[in-house]
């Protein structure tokens, strides 16, 4: 029995981890490496294995790192189910339809320029119909419900806390009379977060995968991100300028709206019109009220009292491009909230490059970024950026608050390896960059009598 981690190992993106047992080989998700394009392209094309030997596929979750590259798997030969909750596969369904349309998009709008150059045509990695072809592959399975995995053991999903949806992957896994069972925690939240239950505790395990994007560092309260949050927002009105938010269409946005509704209610900051400008948010927002085992007592009972979740005077949720055009042209302070959260593709880039350079504008990431995507380089201090291969000068001021992240942080997710502690054999720290899985995986070693790994890209050990 071995593990192979291809993908989000020593870095946060393209989350795709193969488990080779009994002649059977398991994949935990297949997500998009997201950074520099013709670097993101390239390794995204290129599967490292061959998908036709692939016999199951579980999916943690529907954000794109770690589903978008499922079109390509069932492209190049997988023909099994995918396998998730059954909010992930609502939200996948979406996310995965966006984007095929995204990059159809983004390549017909960059070979506009080619072609004017005699260049040759770019590809785009998949196509709406690929979508669809893998899209028809999935079955779902309610949290805490074991389902079998043939010829080879049984597994199941407990809450993440992540998003909606998400879940903690766990396997018990035969191979020449003895049985491992290993999870994987996919995206682990943060408990007392609004909207969503907190992440399940999982002891019993003989190994686990353990995400570690905050894995060196702590948030601050929601307390205080929520007043930092009214601060950018009110001074930016002062300047008179607009509030882009890049944001994750799936969780992110909506707990964004959960603050700013509550701000504007309490007074904290003026009334001002919000524009929610994603196709798939708006969808994503209208699938919350389908799935009340995902949210925590107190959404329940909002939920059962109320028609709508998110419903406030001066908030416009936008699909059209012609709506998210006229943005552009609106006069006056709003906030424009659109997918998506690294700055990478969709409709953001437009936003970005239409106010990009006023001093009165504020770009707010309020999301982790990953090594070598423009919201990184942003947030770093570069002062030109291309957006559609055309330079722009940075002279918006340039925000970031983290303590929106629906990751957990080096205490949180230390605790919730601690119910698992007594059991466990051995801990490969994934999903971080390079400083904090290292970090995280010092901690551990404090945490246990078992070994912990911070693996290679490509490295496969042995169980």
């Amino acid at each position: 029995m071995q593990i192979t981690f291809n993908g989000a190992a020593r870095t946060t993106t393209g989350s795709m981890h193969l488990v080779d047992v009994g002649g059977h080989r398991i994949l935990l998700d297949c997500g998009l490496y997201q950074g520099r394009r013709a670097e993101a392209f390239e390794r995204n094309s290129k599967l490292p294995f061959d998908a036709a030997t692939i016999t199951h596929m579980l999916l943690s979750h529907a954000h794109i790192d770690h589903s978008g590259n499922l079109p390509t798997l069932v492209k190049q030969g997988y023909d099994g189910e995918i396998l998730c909750t059954s909010a992930t596969r609502d939200l996948v369904t979406l996310m995965v339809r966006d984007s095929a349309h995204i990059q159809e998009q983004d390549a017909e709008y960059l070979n506009q320029k080619t072609s004017r150059q005699g260049m040759p045509p770019i590809q785009p990695l998949y196509t709406s119909r690929d979508a669809e072809r893998a899209l028809a592959r999935i079955v779902s399975y309610a949290y805490d419900q074991w389902f079998k995995l043939e010829g080879i053991g049984r597994a199941v999903f407990y809450d993440a806390g992540h998003i909606l949806g998400s879940a903690i992957v766990v396997m018990e896994l035969q191979e020449q009379g003895r049985t491992v069972r290993i999870g994987f925690s996919g995206d682990l939240g943060r408990p007392n977060a609004p909207i969503l239950r907190d992440p399940t505790p999982v002891p019993g395990l003989d190994y686990l995968l353990v995400e570690s994007t905050y894995g060196s560092r702590e948030h601050p309260s929601f307390e205080q991100s929520s007043k930092e949050l009214a601060r950018v927002i009110s001074e930016t009105k002062e300047r008179g300028g607009k509030i882009v938010i890049p944001s994750f269409a799936v969780g992110r946005t909506q707990e964004l709206l959960h603050f700013i509704h509550a701000q504007i209610e309490s007074h904290q900051i003026p009334a001002l019109p919000i524009f929610v400008d994603s196709p798939m948010a708006v969808s994503a927002t209208d699938i919350f009220r389908l799935h009340l085992e995902c949210f925590d007592d107190e959404t329940r009972a909002h939920l059962l009292e109320h028609d709508a979740l998110f419903d406030f005077k001066g908030l416009k949720f936008v699909r059209s491009v012609d709506e998210s055009r006229a943005i552009n042209k609106f006069y006056g302070s709003a906030i424009i909230i659109s997918a998506n959260g690294m700055a990478e593709a969709g409709r953001v880039l437009h936003h970005l490059k239409h106010n990009i350079e006023d001093a009165r504008n504020t770009i707010l990431f309020v999301g982790y970024q990953a090594e070598n995507t423009l919201g990184r380089r942003l947030i770093d201090g570069v002062k030109k950026v291309k957006i559609f291969g055309d330079e722009y000068t940075v002279r918006a001021k340039i925000e970031s608050l983290s303590g929106f992240s629906a990751h957990a942080s080096r205490s949180e997710l230390l605790s919730w390896v601690n119910a698992a502690k007594d059991s466990l054999k051995g801990v490969f720290v994934v999903h971080g960059e390079l400083t904090s899985a290292l970090a995280f995986a010092d901690t551990l070693r404090t945490l246990g009598n078992f070994s912990v790994t911070v693996p290679e890209p490509g490295q496969t050990v042995e169980l």
